[in-house]
Formats: C-alpha cells, structure tokens, sequence
C-alpha cells in the first residue's frame, strides 16, 4: 500500500527529531526517554533503593531511565500489553493492564514492599476519532491512578500522562484529593503540535 502524506510527513518529521537521534546516540529505546529525564531533573522522583512500576513500559526507554537512576538497588517493574525486548535489571510482564490477572501478577513482584513510585506513559490505540481517543487515554489514566491510591507507600509519588480535552480538570481534582501536590509538565521532547501532558502527584497523603 502506497504510503499516505500524512505518514510520510510523520516519517520525516521523526527522522530529523533532535530527540529519536538523540535516543540512538544514547542508546535509548524511543525519545520518550528525554521526557522522564527531564521531569526528573526538575522534580527528583527516581531515587536509589526505591520501587518503581512502569505501566506501558514497551519499548522500555522509560524501564531504562529509571534503571538508571536506581543504579544497583531498588526494583523496576515494568508492565505492557505489547512485547518488550528484555532490560537487564527490570522485571517484566507482559499483559492487559485493564485486567485483573495484570495486577495480581505485578503484585507477586512487591515482596511485602508497597511502590514508591508508579510511572505510567500509557497510550490506546488512536483511532483519529478525538472524543473517543480522549475518552479511552483518560480511562487508562484513571486505571492507573486507581491502582496508585492503592498500592503506593505512603509519601509515595505517581507520574501520568494525560491529554488535555474533556475530562482532564474532573481527573486533576481527583489526583489532588488523593496527593499532597499535583504539578503540569510539559517536557521539551512532547511534541508542541501534541497535547499531551504529564501529572505528577507528589506525595500519597491517604
């Protein structure tokens, strides 16, 4: 099938991305890497020694970051629905986060220990449809959230990518009933033309 403008634009536009030669050059998985990196930079939300869940991890570049930060201690969990080529010192699981089975299967990685951080750089399949799109990135983002205000440590902090559009000011105020703060990121490697945006919940406070 004959490629259409629209994927040979999308084509072009990321083989000149700063950010996708970057990743080769550092040797990360995708240029989403460039995001949590800088997040962290500001925000200090991957420290030695802690716990950390990675939900959507495939390809594995956020896995890598927060490997990274950990150095030799704490523990990386990371979660997809896709294939993940394997990462050396993360734990992963393959399956559907919307499901039950996924959970209990994360769950069997905690060890008696409660996360302290959970990332999630979730994404549904986007159908260009952008009430529904928006609909399904919320819901997945609300899954996630969900299963922060369950599983966290106390004090513990959550990081998720969102959308802005219908529902996101209803999900703001349910992430700052449920953390001492919530901060908006807009990392330089999300593309501007995107209207994606990450919260950060700092602090499970109940």
């Amino acid at each position: 099938m004959k490629p259409s403008k629209t994927s040979k634009a999308w084509m072009k536009e990321h083989v000149n991305d700063f950010f996708v030669k970057q990743a080769q050059k550092d040797g990360y998985r995708s240029r989403a890497a460039y995001k949590l990196l800088e997040i962290d930079e500001r925000d200090h939300i991957l420290k030695p020694g802690m716990l950390v869940i990675d939900l959507g991890a495939a390809p594995g570049s956020w896995s890598q970051v927060a490997r990274q930060k950990l150095k030799s201690t704490g523990k990386v969990i990371a979660l997809d629905i896709l294939k993940m080529a394997p990462l050396s010192g993360v734990e992963f699981i393959q399956g559907d986060f919307r499901e039950e089975g996924s959970i209990i299967e994360i769950q069997k990685y905690f060890n008696n220990q409660r996360p302290d951080l959970v990332i999630s750089d979730m994404a549904p399949n986007m159908s260009g449809i952008v009430i529904s799109d928006q609909a399904n990135s919320m819901y997945l983002a609300e899954l996630a959230l969900a299963f922060s205000i369950e599983h966290l440590n106390y004090g513990g902090n959550f990081l998720v990518k969102t959308f802005q559009g219908r529902d996101f000011d209803q999900f703001l105020r349910a992430m700052r009933l449920s953390f001492k703060q919530v901060v908006i990121r807009k990392p330089k490697a999300s593309r501007d033309r995107s209207n994606e945006l990450y919260l950060l919940g700092i602090e499970r406070n109940n």
